[in-house]
């Protein structure tokens, strides 16, 4: 009887009843059934005495069944071996290309294998048992002779250890920190210039002093008067030209004074009251000045430019104290409010890093690196234990002081970069301006969740990075505008309540007076600054 014999074995019959199957290979992921044939109900008829706990038979958890999965040991093992051959789980997917280059470095590091034809002396064959290069040891006894049953001690140099230091020991910095300070050096040279009247009042006193002169007490806790909104231009400084002005600072507490940083590579502190005249100018950048940030009692601020240098100065005397660069522009940077950490500040980068610095030892102290793009904004909150930051990769990250591993990670596909924030009052929330024309708020505690209830719209942002500021009671938020206005919101309703026109340009720095009623400065590319009250 003739037949196709191709899909059975040669030694059986066609008419044998034993059906044969090919074998399941491990990589097959054909299902035969669906979820949904999984959870139809049985079939026949209804059960007319049945209650709905009935159905809930069928599941061991809450959401389904769970049911054991097996796998066998020859299986586990083999995938267990194939991912350790390539580094471990983390490096699952590592090109050939590049197994085969580590591969070649860890060959380059041993010595030649030798000659197979020389038996003793220089290139005598040594095969498989070659050691490393001397680049990577040291012989110890080396000068000594050795004795028939003494052997020659390797000590291999581990980088990851740490050395053991005595207590006053001279130690020499590391090359790459060397060479950080030479480019430091060769930032050039700083400069100040006193503009004042006089530099000395009838006491002695500097601009430092806080006026007691005064119809007001500068030295109150700011948020202790009630706040409205301003009306009136009252005063305007045009010191910085036409080129933009891209920050703009209070004195800590008391506001008596008003810093400035513009595209001019300059930075200029003005008098707020007696005269408003301009005191002091701070040169050493040479390029466009993007950040500044007093420290917690106003005596130092810190200047990052584009440049790619970080500056920290004296307010009082203008003498430039410390240089800071790791070669990257610093988009934004915050002196650590705390007690504890007054001398150290944070830097967020354009290469997606943040950066914590010691201003006494101009060392690198920590270093956060989770972000994808460009680092915008740095607040500090939770009792400066903690900050957030926002970067270009439309997320916001929570990290705890000192430990570079976020604690928390907010990242929605609807979301937009945010460009600036600024802390509420009450320390609980944080308004973050978003490049889609409106004013989100977050959590600034444990949760750091978004208060969904609160968003402040009527402005215009998209395309340029324009502060937020809140009044110092709490009850107003402030932003400015890319057609030129300022905006005032109510907190709680959300309510725009005024716009005012404070230029022709995009206003894109705001701040609140922390002492003043209802005194707010605003400035922007005109690179004129405006006083309102």
């Amino acid at each position: 009887m003739a037949g196709n014999f191709g899909e059975y074995p040669p030694n059986m019959a066609p008419q044998d009843s034993l059906v044969v199957r090919e074998q399941a290979q491990p990589d097959h992921a054909v299902v035969p059934y669906t979820g949904e044939d999984l959870s139809r109900p049985a079939l026949g008829p209804l059960n007319p005495f049945k209650d709905q706990s009935s159905a809930l038979k069928r599941k061991n958890v809450l959401t389904g069944n769970a049911e054991e999965a097996f796998i066998s040991e020859h299986t586990f093992r083999s995938k267990h071996r194939a991912i350790e051959r390539k580094g471990g789980p983390e490096r699952e997917y590592r090109s050939g290309a590049d197994i085969k280059e580590e591969a070649a470095m860890i060959r380059a590091g041993r010595q030649k294998k030798g000659d197979a034809t020389i038996a003793d002396g220089d290139g005598a064959y040594v095969g498989p048992w070659a050691s490393y290069k001397k680049s990577e040891w040291e012989e110890v006894g080396q000068d000594e002779e050795l004795a028939s049953d003494e052997e020659v001690e390797y000590v291999y140099e581990d980088d990851d250890d740490d050395d053991v230091i005595e207590s006053g020991a001279v130690v020499t910095a590391p090359a790459a920190a060397l060479a950080r300070r030479k480019v430091v050096e060769e930032m050039g040279d700083e400069t100040t210039i006193f503009h004042g009247s006089e530099q000395f009042d009838y006491q002695g006193r500097t601009y430092m002093h806080v006026p007691q002169d005064l119809d007001i007490d500068l030295k109150k806790e700011p948020g202790s008067i009630t706040n409205y909104i301003p009306k009136k231009l009252v005063h305007t400084w045009k010191h910085h030209g036409d080129k933009a002005v891209t920050a703009l600072r209070f004195f800590p507490g008391s506001g008596h004074l008003l810093m400035s940083a513009s595209a001019d590579t300059t930075v200029k502190i003005f008098d707020v009251y007696h005269n408003k005249e301009l005191l002091r100018s701070y040169c050493g950048h040479t390029k466009a000045i993007t950040d500044i940030s007093f420290n917690r009692d106003g005596s130092q601020f810190i200047s990052g430019s584009f440049d790619r240098s970080m500056k920290l100065w004296d307010t009082e005397t203008g003498q430039c104290l410390n240089k800071f660069t790791s070669g990257k522009t610093p988009n934004v940077i915050r002196f650590n409010p705390s007690v504890e950490h007054s001398t150290e500040f944070l830097a967020g980068l354009s290469d997606n890093k943040i950066v914590q610095y010691d201003t006494r030892t101009r060392e690198l102290v920590q270093e956060y690196d989770h972000h994808l793009n460009a680092v915008n904004t740095i607040t500090f909150v939770d009792g400066n234990r903690r900050f957030m930051t926002t970067s270009d990769d439309k997320s916001i990250r929570a990290w705890d002081y000192n430990i570079p591993v976020p604690i928390k990670y907010i990242a929605e596909p609807y979301m937009y970069p945010i460009t600036r924030t600024a802390l509420h009052p009450s320390q609980k929330y944080l308004a973050c301006q978003s490049s889609d024309n409106q004013v989100l708020v977050y959590g600034a505690t444990d949760k750091f969740r978004q208060n969904r209830k609160k968003s402040f719209r009527g402005h215009n942002n998209a395309g340029t990075a324009i502060d937020l500021a809140f009044s110092p009671d709490g009850q107003f938020l402030a932003s400015g505008d890319s057609a030129g206005f300022v905006a005032f919101w109510d907190w709680k309703t959300c309510k725009m309540y005024h716009k005012l026109q404070a230029g022709d340009q995009a206003i894109t720095c705001v701040q609140w007076h922390p002492q003043e009623t209802s005194k707010v400065v605003a400035a922007g590319l005109d690179g004129t600054i405006r006083y309102w009250d």
